[in-house]
């Protein structure tokens, strides 16, 4: 480690600096997961969600592989079009 704490191999590739770029990949990854999850549990294909809620087959795969940020209409969409709730909220940060 280095006399601030930063672990010398953080330092080395700068990840340090991109926790928050590594944070919304994680988070798009994750939400991805949940589209695709739901859609295929309903039987759903990609060009079928699509076609619900007015993307091209292209852009649900995006989305599904974490490639794409939606916008919070595009997530009322998804959630109208997969029979399911959407749920945004903010919770207080966990203690590290």
């Amino acid at each position: 480690m280095s006399e601030d704490g930063a672990h010398a191999r953080w330092e080395r590739t700068g990840a340090a600096r991109h926790e928050a770029a590594y944070d919304e990949a994680r988070a798009a990854l994750l939400l991805g997961q949940m589209v695709y999850d739901r859609r295929t549990a309903l039987g759903l294909t990609q060009a079928e969600l699509a076609a619900r809620t007015g993307m091209s087959q292209p852009q649900l795969s995006r989305l599904e592989s974490g490639g794409a940020t939606p916008t919070v209409p595009l997530l009322a969409r998804l959630a109208r079009a997969l029979d399911a709730e959407l749920d945004i909220s903010f919770r207080p940060a966990s203690a590290a």
